[in-house]
């Protein structure tokens, strides 16, 4: 990691450290396109000869079975699922708490206005397998989907190459009630689910992490209009952490280096105030980052991740509300006065024992969550992914009488006829 002191930075020199290092290769598009257009034109078939290029597996019954549902939950430990039933609960009621009532307003006497939410009907969950299984994913996409009243919930994740699912993520999907799971991964996950196949039904969205081919796949299926609407293009993992003087070096090295363990386009930042804690978390990483199996993947990370020595806490503020980083740690003395501050970021961690870790499995915030700056205009999954609100008015005769005139002094002016006579004809004798 490089070391940037913030009074020595050209314009041009910040703007460049804001950036997110590009992970993309130049035939990803080429690749997701032929194998969503192959999907949509042939089906099961295409799934499963995909299923064998890209993940080995010899798949022939896509959807799960009862079987294998009940296998998978027998299998779990019983130490883990009481850490499932626990991250469930608090994940739960933290989604559960965005249910909004409905709240009628009288605009104007006789007109009643007011906005009802209605689930999304048929959603799609993509849960990827990469070294390891993703419950965590499962309980994120799959309660608010189960809180929202969506009618069909499909679940792909990748086959192994015996043909079978994680039992994990297996477990994990019955254990909140999601039933419905094929065994398919990667953009022909996606394409499967927006253009459905014999065997997997059609969605109308599909929410879900992935790596660079997933997310050219969500991105190709959303601007077909036979395709689906996505979530959000989740890029490569990164945090911001705001420190200073009295962060303790140890707990902010693991900091970075859990975000750097993710995969090796993943970033990590420190905008720190104290000039000394830049130098101690530099010293001491290179041997922290040697505890951990992942230790290619943390160097290659490291590699375009960096330091940033600010000159102030608002300067480091401002520094990070510009970057608008996924994951936001306040590592800093009165963490809480900072809140106020903070306008651009997925999802922040407020203190010294507020770690990324709990957002990503139990604390109850959901960890899918925009990336590469995405955060200065959006949000992260929600109960409110699942829901479209539908607006409502009800008009008497006398709100009518009383909006008539605005009514067609607008049409008139707007040259729209019609409009007016649908006012008029309702109030004439």
């Amino acid at each position: 990691m490089k070391i940037y002191s913030e009074n020595k930075l050209t314009k041009e020199e910040r703007f460049t450290i804001l950036r997110r290092p590009s992970a993309r290769q130049s035939d990803t598009g080429r690749i997701v396109q032929e194998v969503c257009l192959t999907i949509k034109q042939c089906g099961d078939e295409a799934v499963r000869t995909y299923n064998k290029k890209f993940d080995k597996a010899e798949v022939q019954e896509l959807r799960v079975s009862a079987e294998e549902f009940e296998a998978a939950k027998k299998s779990l430990a019983p130490d883990f699922i009481a850490a499932l039933n626990t991250a469930a609960k608090n994940i739960r009621n933290f989604h559960k708490s965005q249910l909004n009532k409905t709240q009628q307003i009288t605009t104007m006497e006789g007109v009643v206005c007011w906005r009802e939410a209605r689930p999304i009907e048929r959603v799609g969950l993509y849960v990827p397998a990469g070294s390891a299984p993703l419950p965590s994913t499962v309980l994120m996409l799959g309660i608010p989907a189960v809180l929202a009243g969506c009618s069909q919930i499909v679940l792909c994740s990748p086959p192994k190459t015996n043909g079978s699912i994680d039992p994990v993520v297996l477990a994990t999907a019955a254990i909140i009630g999601i039933n419905e799971v094929y065994k398919v991964g990667g953009a022909q996950a996606i394409a499967a689910m927006a253009y459905g196949t014999e065997t997997i039904p059609k969605v109308d969205k599909i929410f879900g992490p992935g790596n660079r081919y997933v997310t050219a796949a969500k991105q190709f299926v959303s601007t077909d209009p036979e395709g689906a609407a996505i979530d959000l293009l989740a890029g490569p993992s990164e945090v911001l952490i705001l420190s200073d003087e009295t962060a303790n070096p140890d707990v902010v090295a693991y900091d970075l280096l859990s975000q750097a363990e993710h995969d090796a386009d993943a970033q990590a930042v420190l905008v720190t105030t104290s000039e000394l804690l830049a130098k101690e978390v530099l010293s001491i990483l290179p041997q922290r980052a040697l505890e951990f199996s992942r230790n290619a993947i943390v160097e290659s990370s490291l590699e375009h991740s960096y330091i940033l020595v600010a000159n102030s806490r608002e300067s480091a503020v401002r520094f990070s509300n510009d970057y608008a980083p996924e994951h936001l740690i306040i590592n800093m003395q009165n963490a809480e006065a900072i809140v106020p501050s903070i306008m651009n970021a997925g999802s922040v961690f407020v203190g010294p024992f507020a770690p990324v870790t709990a957002g990503d499995y139990a604390s109850g915030t959901n960890h899918t969550l925009p990336t590469g700056g995405t955060a200065r205009w959006a949000s992260g999954v929600s109960l409110d992914s699942f829901l479209k609100k539908v607006t409502f008015q009800s008009i008497t005769k006398s709100g009518l009488e009383s909006l008539e005139p605005t009514l067609t002094a607008f049409a008139s002016v707007e040259g729209l006829q019609a409009h007016a006579r649908a006012v008029t004809s309702r109030l004439s004798k």
